[in-house]
C-alpha cells in the first residue's frame, strides 16, 4: 500500500471514529442553584444536589420489572437497562452494570471508610455508591437512590 492510499484511509477510519463519538456525547447540563430547586422536590436536591440518601425500602424503583431503562432524575440521561437491575436486598434499586460513559466516579470519606461515589456525566447529579459485592458477571452493585431516577419503559 502507498502513502497516499494509507493516509486516505486512515483520514476515513478517523472520520469514522468521529461519527461514532459523537452518537455516545452529550451536553453537559449546568444550572444555578435555583434552577435546580425549581425542576426537582426538595428529596431530589437533597439527593442529586447534595450527596443525600433516602431511606432504605422508601423507592418504589425496588418493585419496578417491565423492561426499559433508567434515567436521572436531574437530566433524563440514560444510566442503567433494566436488564442490568437485580434484587440486592439493602432497599435500594441496584444493578450490577451501567450504559457505558454515562456515570463518573470518585471517592467518598462521608463514613470514615473510603467509597466509591457515582455521578450523572451530564449533570454531576449524586445517585448512589458502587460497591464490589454484586453478583456475575461485573461483580458490581451499583447501589442507586431511587429518587435520583425515573423508570422509562419499554416502547
Amino acid at each position: 500500500m502507498n502513502r497516499r492510499k494509507w493516509l486516505q484511509q486512515l483520514s476515513l477510519g478517523l472520520i469514522g471514529l468521529a461519527g461514532a463519538a459523537k452518537l455516545w456525547a452529550f451536553d453537559k447540563l449546568e444550572l444555578s442553584k435555583d434552577q435546580w430547586r425549581e425542576r426537582l422536590t426538595p428529596s431530589q436536591y437533597r439527593i442529586l444536589r447534595d450527596g443525600g440518601t433516602e431511606p432504605s425500602g422508601s423507592s418504589r424503583l425496588n418493585d419496578e420489572h417491565r423492561e426499559g431503562h433508567y434515567h436521572c432524575a436531574g437530566c433524563d440521561l440514560a444510566l442503567f437497562s433494566s436488564a442490568t437491575k437485580y434484587e440486592s436486598g439493602t432497599g435500594w434499586p441496584s444493578f450490577f452494570n451501567h450504559i457505558d460513559g454515562r456515570l463518573e466516579t470518585k471517592m467518598d470519606f462521608k463514613l470514615i471508610w473510603p467509597r466509591t461515589e457515582y455521578h450523572c456525566a451530564r449533570c454531576g447529579g449524586h445517585q448512589g455508591h458502587v460497591f464490589d459485592d454484586g453478583p456475575k458477571p461485573t461483580g458490581q452493585r451499583w447501589c442507586n437512590n431511587g429518587l435520583a431516577l425515573t423508570f422509562v419503559p419499554k416502547a
